[in-house]
């Protein structure tokens, strides 16, 4: 996908991760809406950016991957931005995917964007909730990396590839991150690595790439967790602005007047 920006001295990119929607509308996911909370996280977008080049959505944008809560997603999330890219998180399913899309481009793995490229990359592994990039995802993403040397670069997967210090979340993280690595290192044009699952903010560097994780649009994780444990912290999203010397500015907003019921207590049944 080959994308026009409205300013290419200031490329506009929203992330949206981890909506869990469910089949019908108005599921719950541990006592909390996830419709409510996506459309209070796209108004908030919407009032923040009006102005969007291109909406990553990576991963468990659906709770049950099924093919009516993708479509709901799609509705949701119509008029934020000019272009949308999607990943499969674990609990999605990709036919349904692609069935929700027919002809659409969110599944299109790629972007180009004036002096940048916006790589995806799909880390789930069926039946599993870890993540895992196969040879085959490493291999594109080596190929893309070698095709794309005069841009700059950003990778977006769904599963973390560090440790981030919740021991239960960091059994799930991409199993073979150290290959991930391995390739990344191999190039000097990387600049941005973005991820979702953790349902909670990260923003390090490693090397000089910036290393990226995200609210989710519904529930959140507590940090620094040694088993799983829900934050009542507010719904939330990541911005970020591409510049054409590399460099990314971003930021996390969250819809802080939604107000989040949640069973604190309840099981995994994220």
């Amino acid at each position: 996908m080959r994308i026009e920006p409205n300013n290419p001295l200031a490329i506009k990119l929203i992330q949206i991760t981890d909506s869990h929607l469910e089949a019908q509308a108005g599921g719950q996911l541990l006592g909390l809406n996830t419709d409510d909370s996506l459309r209070a996280v796209v108004g908030l977008i919407a009032e923040e950016h009006p102005q969007v080049d291109l909406l990553l959505a990576t991963g468990d944008i659906s709770n049950c991957g099924s093919t009516s809560s993708y479509r709901r997603f799609q509705s949701l999330t119509d008029n934020l931005a000019k272009h949308t890219l999607w990943l499969p998180g674990n609990h999605d399913l990709n036919d349904a995917m692609g069935e929700a899309i027919g002809n659409g481009e969110e599944l299109d793995g790629s972007a180009d964007i004036a002096c940048w490229k916006v790589l995806t990359l799909d880390s789930s592994v069926e039946g599993e909730v870890g993540g895992h990039l196969s040879a085959e995802q490493l291999n594109i993403l080596r190929q893309e990396l070698q095709n794309s040397i005069g841009s700059h670069v950003l990778i977006c997967l769904h599963h973390h590839p560090i440790l981030i210090g919740c021991d239960w979340l960091d059994t799930q993280r991409v199993s073979n991150a150290d290959q991930f690595f391995e390739v990344l290192d191999a190039f000097d044009h990387i600049r941005g690595v973005l991820w979702g699952h953790i349902h909670q903010p990260i923003d390090q560097r490693r090397k000089g790439v910036r290393l990226m994780a995200t609210p989710s649009s519904c529930i959140q994780f507590a940090p620094n967790s040694a088993e799983f444990k829900l934050d009542r912290q507010s719904p939330g999203y990541r911005w970020l602005t591409l510049l054409p010397d590399g460099a990314i500015e971003t930021g996390i907003s969250r819809a802080s007047d939604f107000s989040v019921t949640i069973d604190v207590d309840g099981s995994r049944g994220y």
